[in-house]
């Protein structure tokens, strides 16, 4: 029984993405290909690819004063010439029938011809052929959805004729055309990369050509740029069926990733990246003959009789523990045997990358991140196995993934803990809640280290803050008193970390209020109504003791007050307006005449009298020292600083200069940063 095929339903149920419009193109140049490895000398085979564009327009005066290379015209067609053996009788016949098993042997489906009608409105075809009598010819005919092939004439050939075809894809449609690339270079590239196997296999790839208008692409000189070193070809059998890999080294290039190629029927069906999947294998791979990147194309009998007929995939299930396991072969174990094979034929520059990648992320942690060494134990070291190139902002993203991912892990594992399993002795449960608890550790000590980082950091930009800048002057105290504590804000509006009040005194972290650079009438500590703004201005009130001694309680709170001078300035003098410590003292004094209140608003008994602490923040310049003297301060046994207890103020005074103030925050930290390993000079 005969059965019809309708060829728009034919056209309608097979798949091209947009995305992949030039793979009409791809499959007439294969095409051409097969065609000359069918005649007798293959090696004089050449193939012309013709990108033929709109007529180009003239140039309207608004065009003619931009700036680079005039605009190209839309591509609307491609024409493939070839010396293969032509449309002869057999190869019409097959290119009638659909689903023609003529090039079976060679993977083919006999339906890639529907391809050139899913990106273009149709096909003309011009071909000379040896006739099975002898005589050369020529065929003639149109192919569209509408009628299929129509227009189909054959005629004696003209004397001295050669076989040759020359195939016309007309009416590139516009979706497809816009979704593919543009330039006759990149065109050239993507069928050179499609086409890769021609090139490395035994025997070569035909001449091959590119022309737009008077560019003109030669193909092998696209691969003699692409190729670092000859191929080398490798055959494994996965459950009795044979592979054949080809392992490329490409020479390196911004845009090129490493890559195994799924082939079938001489064309590339899948790309898939594979940086990720071998330890190791990351960014550009340096040798003395070249830096490289790595592509693997597979073929295989396999691959021929499973790809789909549009070529944009294969019918291969990914098989793992199923009934079928044994005997059926799936994808990922495909890939795994191609990974393994990759992996030992890359495994010198592999050991190499690897040891720089362990570095790279060793020193990033060191110097950078050391929050991530306590967990650097709990992740898989194929999961750290990273570019040595990487930048410290995707390397931090990676790190902190992985930390995310065990913190889900540790809070899943802790709602388990509740559970004590039916079946589980005492000793197991132990032994479970062991492994749970040192995993919090890790997680915690991580969270420890950040911290500690974060205060190296702060006394890294103090440093450089307090220096001389490019400009030959010193930074305004804005930025200090931003790195002390932001400035006109509160510790409503400010979180704990927000702010490095250690940097003083690690007991001002511990504070009930704290403001900055904020009127005195606007803090409910106070309950003044003066405008003055202290630098810094905190209230600590405890509910219970926080020392004991001789069984007498402490005062109940007590008051800070900082001012934060310009580096080197050198202008202190009698006066309110002029001398820092007569500053901090009037805010004191202002501050008591209100009536302290808690953040709350509620009073505090004997607001007078409550203890104050007076810091002066300032280079020791010859003004602020006489100042110092003038209040009766003593200086500290290393110069850098005046202490003293003014008795009237009942106000412990000090007066620190920035590099005490940095050598000291240092000193307190150290055993710290020791500990993590950070540099402290």
């Amino acid at each position: 029984m005969s059965m019809n095929t309708y060829l728009k339903g034919r056209l309608r149920n097979t798949a091209l993405l947009r995305s992949q419009g030039l793979m009409p193109l791809y499959e007439a140049v294969v095409n051409a290909i097969q065609a000359i490895a069918d005649t007798d000398d293959p090696e004089a085979g050449q193939i012309r690819i013709e990108i033929i564009r709109t007529p180009q327009q003239p140039l309207l005066e608004d065009a003619r004063q931009r700036r680079g290379a005039p605009p190209q015209e839309p591509i609307v067609s491609f024409r493939i010439v070839d010396n293969g053996i032509g449309f002869d009788e057999r190869n019409m016949s097959s290119f009638e029938t659909l689903d023609s098993d003529y090039k079976a042997k060679l993977g083919c489906r006999g339906v890639g011809r529907l391809l050139w009608l899913k990106a273009f409105e149709a096909v003309n075809v011009q071909s000379t052929f040896c006739s099975v009598d002898g005589a050369m010819r020529q065929r003639r005919f149109a192919f569209t959805p509408a009628q299929g092939v129509t227009a189909h004439e054959v005629s004696a050939a003209p004397p001295g004729a050669r076989p040759s075809t020359a195939i016309e894809l007309a009416g590139f449609d516009k979706p497809y055309r816009e979704a593919s690339p543009k330039t006759a270079a990149t065109i050239a590239q993507n069928i050179f990369e499609h086409c890769l196997w021609y090139f490395v296999r035994e025997g070569g790839a035909p001449a091959i050509s590119v022309a737009d208008g008077e560019e003109l692409i030669d193909l092998h000189e696209v691969y003699a740029a692409y190729m670092l070193s000859s191929s080398t070809k490798e055959r494994i059998k996965l459950k009795g069926h044979e592979f054949e890999l080809t392992h490329l080294r490409l020479k390196a290039g911004a845009d090129r990733q490493h890559f195994m190629a799924w082939c079938a029927a001489g064309r590339v069906v899948e790309k898939e990246p594979i940086g990720g999947k071998i330890s190791g294998l990351h960014g550009r791979i340096k040798d003395p003959s070249g830096d490289f990147h790595y592509a693997c194309y597979i073929t295989s009998p396999y691959l021929d009789g499973h790809v789909r007929p549009e070529r944009i995939g294969f019918d291969i299930e990914n098989i793992s523990d199923d009934l079928f396991s044994d005997a059926e072969l799936g994808t990922e174990e495909i890939r795994e045997a191609v990974v393994a094979c990759a992996s030992q034929h890359l495994r010198d520059h592999l050991d190499t990358n690897a040891k720089a990648s362990r570095d790279r992320v060793e020193r990033f942690v060191s110097e950078r991140a050391p929050r991530y060494r306590p967990i650097l134990g709990r992740i898989e070291p194929a999961r750290l196995s990273v570019d040595p190139d990487i930048s410290d902002r995707d390397l931090d993203l990676l790190l902190h993934r992985h930390l995310a991912d065990l913190e889900g892990s540790l809070l899943a594992e802790g709602h388990e803990m509740m559970n004590f399993g039916s079946t589980e002795s005492p000793a197991d449960y132990q032994a479970r809640l062991q492994r749970y608890l040192e995993k919090v550790d890790d997680i915690k000590k991580s969270d420890l280290a950040n911290y500690v980082f974060h205060r190296k950091i702060v006394l890294d930009i103090l440093e450089k803050a307090i220096g001389v800048g490019a400009d030959g002057r010193y930074a305004r105290e804005e930025l200090i008193h931003d790195l002390i504590m932001p400035m006109r804000k509160t510790s409503d509006e400010v979180f704990s970390d927000g702010s490095n009040l250690w940097l003083i005194d690690e007991r001002l972290a511990f504070h009930n209020f704290l403001a900055s650079d904020r009127p005195l009438s606007s803090l409910p500590i106070t309950g003044s109504t003066e405008a003055k703004e202290p630098d810094l201005c905190a209230l600590n009130v405890f509910d219970e003791p926080l020392l004991v001694n001789d069984s007498q309680k402490l005062p109940l709170g007590s008051i800070v007050v900082v001012e934060i001078k310009r580096p080197m300035r050198n202008d202190a003098a009698a006066g309110e307006d002029k001398d820092p410590i007569e500053q901090a003292l009037g805010y004191l004094d202002r501050i008591r005449e209100g009536g302290v209140k808690t953040a709350r608003g509620r009073p505090i008994p004997g607001s007078d009298t409550i203890p104050g602490f007076c810091y002066v923040i300032a280079d020791l310049t010859a003004t602020v020292r006489h100042r110092c003297k003038m209040h009766s301060l003593r200086e500290t046994s290393d110069k850098q600083g005046y202490f003293g207890f003014n008795d009237n103020f009942k106000a412990y005074i000090e007066v620190i200069s920035f590099d005490r103030l940095l050598n000291a925050a240092r000193e307190r930290n150290r055993a710290f940063f020791d500990k993590l390993g950070l540099p402290t000079e």
